[in-house]
């Protein structure tokens, strides 16, 4: 086959999903099955961080926890859709 039709596969990215968060929070606790399912089937590493102990993450995210980053940048809030996270993740 000649170098011009063949398709080198796109250079693998290095992924992260955090999950902020509070204690007591039952939307986050239905974020957070959905992080892991996600994250599990693709192979993608997440990490969760509790918006009671970081003053940033407070002042920023306070009115919209759960709150899903991918690569540091917002994703979505309050409720997580599952096919949008896996489409973020592997487009």
């Amino acid at each position: 086959m000649s170098p011009l039709f063949r398709r080198t596969p796109p250079e693998p990215r290095n992924r992260l999903v955090t999950l902020v968060r509070k204690p007591g929070c039952h939307l986050c606790d239905d974020a957070q099955a959905v992080v892991e399912k996600v994250c599990a089937d693709l192979g993608v590493p997440w990490e969760q961080k509790d918006i009671t102990e970081d003053r940033e993450l407070h002042d920023r995210y306070w009115e919209q926890i759960p709150v899903v980053l991918v690569d540091g940048e917002q994703h979505t809030f309050w409720r997580v859709n599952e096919e949008r996270l896996r489409k973020a993740l592997t487009g």
